[in-house]
């Protein structure tokens, strides 16, 4: 199956995010317009660039002027990132205001921020455990917090919408996520010296340029909706991966080979469906 055509303007909401100023980098990087949906008094180097809430359906209809696909990245990023209510309401009305908008102006491809916490790991309040690596998106949820739920509730939310108007929309389940020098540097170090820290997030990362690239390259996935996982191939830890798992997740049943530190996460769909391999690695 051939990819969609790039588009031609694409609104991004959460711009001014780590991960959204990125996508507004690489979608100016391949002259691609952008209208930026962010919150008032936010700078953004977006060529148009509209104020107000994703949850705000006339704000969204406005910033979808001209537009043919959507990067939606806009949310509360951790479940101590406001109360129970603001993380889990705000996250699954701002899914559902700009999807559905969308999807009413005739846009035919989208894009979702979910994350690995989708599975219910890295929140937990106590250490828990995958049923299976390498982790898919069938793996069952163990959430118990109201940022998973709320990622858990985008992809279902993105499965109706592809379902209600016939547009392709791809949640991709991104891990930890920053630049080197910024954020991936310090917490390779910390997870070097205390390997549980990383356990939750299975160790993977991605660098914020790769996952931008792996927005872009999602808007011109053709027909349906999906789930992927992005990652780096590798993990950030400086230990066999299998030894760590063995280690710290002793319950999980180990259905691949896992060479080095191989991440254990099923990258294969969005390799297959996207084009995409992590460049930035450590």
């Amino acid at each position: 199956m051939s990819p969609n055509p790039s588009p031609n303007r694409v609104l991004v909401t959460g711009a001014a995010g780590r991960i959204g100023r990125a996508v507004v980098d690489a979608l100016h990087a391949r002259r691609v317009a952008v209208t930026a949906l962010v919150l008032p008094g936010t700078p953004c180097p977006a060529d148009r660039v509209v104020e107000g809430s994703v949850c705000d359906a006339a704000t969204v209809r406005a910033a979808l002027a001209e537009v043919d696909g959507v990067v939606h990245l806009a949310a509360r990023p951790a479940p101590h990132r406001g109360t129970p209510y603001e993380v889990f309401g705000e996250n699954t009305l701002g899914t559902f205001t700009v999807l559905e908008e969308a999807g009413r102006a005739g846009v035919r491809n989208a894009v979702v921020a979910s994350s690995l916490a989708a599975n219910g790991l890295p929140f937990a309040a106590e250490p828990l455990s995958p049923a299976y690596v390498p982790l898919d998106a069938s793996v069952p949820s163990r959430a118990e917090d109201p940022y998973a739920l709320s990622k858990l509730a985008d992809e279902q939310t993105a499965a109706m919408m592809s379902r209600r108007h016939g547009m392709t929309v791809v949640a991709l389940r991104y891990p930890f996520v920053g630049g080197f020098a910024e954020r991936l540097d310090e917490h390779a170090r910390k997870v070097a010296a205390d390997p549980a820290l990383g356990a939750a997030d299975l160790w993977s990362y991605l660098e914020t340029r790769d996952a931008a690239r792996a927005a872009v390259l999602a808007l011109r996935v053709e027909g349906g909706s999906h789930v992927f996982h992005v990652a780096a191939p590798h993990t950030l830890a400086p230990y066999p991966t299998l030894d760590l798992l063995r280690r710290f997740h002793p319950t999980t049943e180990i259905r691949a080979d896992l060479p080095g530190r191989t991440t254990p996460l099923d990258l294969g769909p969005a390799r297959k469906l996207l084009g995409f391999t992590a460049e930035h690695v450590v």
